[in-house]
């Protein structure tokens, strides 16, 4: 089971942010968006119970899907929140444990696979509008993540960047629209898979309303966070070629500031220049 880490570390802190493992910057995981899971034991339950707890502050805001339990699909494989009880400042959270392990290499085979369940996420919360719309933030700071003032102070080509992504958040919402499930930081890290097979999608607490194609845009982020078919990353950069520009355009900046910012923030110049450039393929 994958376990999520907070989004944000010291700035001396330049550990990977789900993990200790220190590795090249393409290697890395995308920043978190939600907060804190801490595994803390693992609890054999009778069969069909769960398997894993954990602890999770802070408290999971009203109306935000929990596990399968809100907006999965029939025939989508989410790990599933069992229970959620408070305690004090943190939420212990029970999960189901998957088989599998984290994607190190997106094949075509387990391509074809997300973007399946990716199709499932279509029109999950018609009718769940208490359920948060999902935020991009290009025209103010998120909390803890998709800063602006980091890219405005570090150097000219980050600057521009930042005027691209300030430019396109001008002329559109600052909510994504529409009613797919939305997960958010749907990246390798996140999809369990044995062999070729997908059998799990976890990490589901940054989830929200809005529009499923941000979550393929953030796979197309992530693939270049790890190694990847050529012909794999050839077919997604074709298929968002097909999203129109008013639908491209906003979850393109977004992932550039995300990106960009966190490394700025956490990492290495290198590490800057390699989210630099995938974003400028774009920011046009």
């Amino acid at each position: 089971m994958a376990q999520s880490r907070a989004p944000q570390r010291a700035a001396h802190d330049r550990r990977d942010p789900r993990g200790s493992r220190r590795g090249p910057a393409h290697r890395r995981p995308l920043p978190r968006r939600a907060g804190r899971c801490r595994l803390r034991g693992l609890a054999r339950w009778p069969p069909g119970g769960p398997d894993l707890a954990a602890p999770h502050p802070p408290r999971r805001p009203a109306g935000r899907p929990a596990g399968r339990d809100r907006g999965a699909a029939p025939g989508r494989v989410p790990s599933a929140t069992e229970l959620a009880v408070q305690a004090g400042d943190d939420v212990a959270l029970v999960w189901e444990f998957l088989p599998g392990a984290p994607i190190s290499r997106l094949t075509s085979t387990l391509l074809n696979h997300a973007l399946a369940l990716n199709n499932l996420q279509a029109g999950r919360l018609t009718g769940r509008d208490t359920i948060p719309a999902i935020r991009l933030y290009l025209t103010s700071d998120g909390p803890g993540y998709c800063l602006h003032q980091p890219l405005r102070e570090l150097s000219t080509r980050t600057r521009r960047l930042d005027r691209w992504i300030t430019t396109v958040g001008a002329s559109h919402p600052d909510c994504l629209s529409g009613h797919d499930a939305v997960h958010c930081d749907y990246q390798p890290s996140n999809l369990l898979a044995d062999r070729d097979h997908i059998t799990g999608v976890v990490d589901w607490d940054g989830a929200g309303r809005g529009d499923r194609r941000l979550d393929l845009v953030t796979l197309r982020f992530g693939i270049h966070a790890i190694t990847a078919d050529p012909a794999a990353t050839g077919r997604l950069d074709q298929l968002l070629d097909t999203f129109p520009p008013h639908v491209l355009a906003p979850m393109w900046a977004h992932m550039s500031l995300r990106m960009t910012d966190w490394a700025i923030r956490h990492f290495t110049p290198s590490d800057v220049d390699h989210w630099l450039d995938l974003a400028e393929q774009r920011a046009s």
